[in-house]
């Protein structure tokens, strides 16, 4: 085995401990855990993400990966569709799917309150399928622009 040969991993169960945090192409804050890297895993993603108060992430897609997020704490808002019309707002407790494909971008409207999630992804690599797209930055554009 050369040294430039990927590291293979068993396929069995295992513990995974929680990654160290780290900012994605997003700009949100990422506590990755289940992975291609950390498990061997060939299709699945499994991290947290933090949004602290007014925090926004950049419009973006995930190249032909499904989302599934749950809202383990505080409030969540996204604007979605292809040019970002479409607005949604998940609570603690709620699922949120994303189809592969779809341009979202999420925020936290709250200006007190944390909100924090668990995102599984279709894409064992997470980070390798975000496809930036700036032109269609939200950011900062309150809900009931949606309707102007």
């Amino acid at each position: 085995m050369s040294q430039n040969d990927p590291i293979v991993q068993p396929k069995t169960c295992r513990v995974v401990k929680a990654g160290a945090e780290f900012v994605g192409k997003q700009g949100l804050q990422y506590r990755p855990g289940i992975s291609a890297e950390s498990a061997g895993s060939g299709g699945l993603h499994l991290q947290m993400v933090v949004l602290p108060p007014g925090a926004w992430a950049k419009a973006h897609k995930h190249e032909a990966h499904e989302t599934a997020i749950y809202v383990l704490s505080g409030l969540s808002a996204m604007w979605f569709g292809p040019s970002l019309e479409e607005h949604v707002e998940v609570g603690a407790g709620d699922y949120l799917y994303i189809p592969a494909d779809m341009p979202h971008q999420p925020y936290n409207p709250s200006a007190t309150e944390t909100c924090t999630a668990v995102i599984a992804r279709t894409d064992p690599n997470e980070q390798e399928s975000v496809v930036l797209l700036p032109h269609l930055d939200r950011a900062g554009t309150p809900p009931r622009a949606a309707a102007q």
